[in-house]
Formats: structure tokens, C-alpha cells, sequence
């Protein structure tokens, strides 16, 4: 955890980012790959494979794996790491569980990526002392539901959260306040700015220009000199002056809500008054904002993160919570546990219809 602060009120960006995603994912589905080189990509072959690195575990990348990297190289840097294909599939899945959960914030919300997303918490958190507070609970949450980590960095810009979160991997928080940005940065590799990579930093080092302090001192005249329009660019990242707006790319269908147990549980009241207490809180949501809804979906997680889905579409676009109740029970009810408990609950409403056609706030700001 790495917290360079001052209590000033300034906009309060996040950037999280799942740790070694996909590997984690499989290391998680399977415990026994625990603390071994997990690599995903293509089939090595024993060194003859083609394709490359999707991604690695960070035991596999102290043996210099990394992403991109052909399949090749990595098999003959590390013939001893287990080699998995991987299920696309499978990660879109718990990566939408992981930005359910960051959407429940209410807060400005945009997903980057599969394993990214950005958050703003400037109207929600009087100083960065309350976003660390924030951050922990993001991690918290986020490991006990998924049963994977994430890293958090925290800024007054996008591109500094950014920068941030991939300072104290895995399972770090980085909070930079802007008036530490100069400490910060200073003693970076240019290439720790997103958008200068290996081609691009050559353009820089033909100016002596290889760390970012190299391009305060250069300063902003002389970089627009050297590099016209990119010059600024660079200059307004390194001085926090990234005013990209955080917005969701795309507006959502449905709402839902999910639970884990404290203890993984198979007593069945337990569990039906928990699908009825989600029932009743997305129902007070839908109410409020005059949604109907054409399918309803309850989602099982069990011990070992198997997770099951169970769906119905009625003819008819309707909003009824007495009705929406007798449903999610007759779906729990014909689920087949063989004797497992269950870890998570999941309800969600889904193909919704509004009951008038004027404007009005959109569901996903309550999600």
C-alpha cells in the first residue's frame, strides 16, 4: 500500500485492475496451481508452438514471461509452467461479476476493458484518506464474491490512476494526491506513461529524454518544439491535466444484485430469505423508476465457485415483486445441489421496458 497524500479536496479518480486476470481465474477454479507458473495462450508444443502469451501468472513472469510474448520464448524461458488454452467465456463471466460490484458504487463508471474499469468518487469522498477507506473495501469485496485481487490507484486524473495502480502489484493501493505527482513520477521510465511504448521512448531518448523527471526539466516549450501536438499531450498527463470525463460506453438492460453468505450455506430458509430480501430491494429500485421486465434470472454460486444460472422470459413485460418472488423460488426449487453448499445468491431483471415514454433517470444509476 502506497499513500502519498495531502487533505486537500480534489477530483478522486480510481483505476482498478485485476491482478494476472485469466491466470487467476484458473488458479482460483483450481487451487493446485497455487504458487506455480500459470501461462495462457496458445499451445507451446514443447517449443514449437505458434501464438503467444495471453497473460501470466507473476510466478510465471519472474522467469521474464509476459503478455504478447511469443508462446515459443516463454516455453523455452519456463518449460516447467503450466500451459493452459484458457475459456474466454469463462473470464467474460467473472469479469462482468467483477463490474457489477464496482457499478453497486453509484458513482461515474466506465469499463476499460475485461480486467479495468474507472470509477469517479469525487462527489462521494471528502479526501483521499476516505477513497483509501473506499479502496480496501473494493479489494475486500471483490476478493470474498470472486475469490480473486485486484490493485487500485487513486488520482485526480485517469491516466495518473492508471499509472498508479500498476505501482504496487498484486493487490496494491497507490494513492497519489496531485500536489505528490512531481515525487511520484519523477523517477518513472518515460514508458510508464500509456501510449509510449518501445518505438515511441526512441523518439525521446534521441532528446535525452528517458525518465519522466527528464521531461519536466525539458519543459513544455521545448517538448511542443521537439514533438508538435504530442508534446502537449505528454506534458498535460505528467502534469495531471487529463480532463477525460468518466463515462459507460454503453446503456444496460437490466438490474440485479448479489450476496455472499458469510459462511457458505445450505440451510434453506436462510437461503429463500435471502433471494426475497434481493427480490424486495430491486423491486423498491424498479418501482422508483417505473421499469417492467421481461426476464428474470437467479444465479447459484456454490462451494468451489461453480456457478449455475437458472432464467425465465415471460410473454409479457411486467413488474410485480409477490409474482417475481414465486418465481425465483420455483427456480431454487428445481435446482439439483447434489449435498454443496451455497457461497453466493445473485437475482437480476433483465429486457426492461419503462412504463411511459418521457425521459427519466437511467436504471444503471442505481446498479
Amino acid at each position: 500500500m502506497v499513500i502519498m497524500i495531502s487533505l486537500l479536496e480534489k477530483s478522486i479518480i480510481f483505476h482498478v485492475d485485476l491482478d494476472a486476470f485469466f491466470a487467476a481465474v484458473e488458479i482460483r477454479d483450481n487451487p493446485d496451481l497455487k504458487g506455480k507458473p500459470v501461462i495462457i495462450g496458445a499451445d507451446p508444443k514443447k517449443g514449437k508452438g505458434r501464438g503467444v502469451v495471453t497473460t501470466c501468472s507473476y510466478e510465471a513472469r519472474k522467469f521474464g514471461l509476459h503478455s504478447a510474448m511469443p508462446i515459443s520464448i516463454a516455453y523455452n524461458l519456463c518449460p516447467h509452467g503450466v500451459y493452459i488454452n484458457g475459456s474466454y467465456e469463462k473470464y467474460e463471466e467473472v469479469s462482468q461479476s467483477v463490474m457489477h460490484i464496482l457499478r453497486s458504487y453509484n458513482v461515474d463508471f466506465q469499463q476499460a476493458s475485461i480486467d479495468e474499469a474507472y470509477l469517479d468518487f469525487s462527489g462521494y469522498c471528502n479526501n483521499f484518506l476516505d477513497a483509501y477507506k473506499i479502496a480496501v473495501e473494493i479489494q475486500s469485496q471483490i476478493k470474498k464474491e470472486i475469490g480473486i485481487t485486484c490493485s487500485i490507484g487513486c488520482s485526480s486524473t485517469k491516466t495518473i490512476a492508471k499509472i498508479a495502480s500498476d505501482f504496487n502489484k498484486p493487490q496494491g493501493i497507490t494513492i497519489v494526491e496531485p500536489e505528490k505527482l512531481h515525487e511520484f513520477l519523477g523517477q518513472m521510465d518515460i514508458t510508464k506513461i500509456p501510449g509510449i511504448g518501445k518505438k515511441t521512448k526512441l523518439m525521446f531518448h534521441r532528446h535525452d529524454i528517458f525518465k519522466i523527471q527528464d521531461l519536466y526539466k525539458t519543459g513544455l516549450s521545448n517538448l511542443v518544439f521537439m514533438f508538435g501536438d504530442y508534446g502537449i499531450w505528454v506534458w498535460n498527463v505528467i502534469m495531471g491535466l487529463d480532463s477525460r470525463p468518466i463515462r459507460e460506453n454503453y446503456n444496460r438492460k437490466s438490474i440485479g444484485k448479489e450476496r455472499t453468505f458469510m459462511e457458505d450455506e445450505s440451510r434453506y430458509e436462510v437461503i429463500i430469505s435471502k433471494i426475497e430480501e434481493l427480490n424486495a430491494r430491486i423491486h423498491t429500485i424498479l418501482e422508483k423508476q417505473k421499469y417492467r421486465y421481461n426476464t428474470i434470472t437467479l444465479k447459484i454460486r456454490l462451494t468451489g465457485f461453480i456457478t449455475h444460472t437458472r432464467s425465465k422470459t415471460m410473454k409479457t413485460a411486467f413488474r410485480d415483486e409477490i409474482k417475481a418472488r414465486r418465481e425465483l423460488e420455483d427456480m431454487f426449487n428445481n435446482f439439483s445441489f447434489e449435498k454443496k453448499k451455497i457461497r453466493l445468491i445473485g437475482v437480476r431483471f433483465s429486457n426492461l421496458e419503462q412504463d411511459v415514454s418521457k425521459t427519466q433517470t437511467l436504471i444503471t444509476d442505481f446498479v
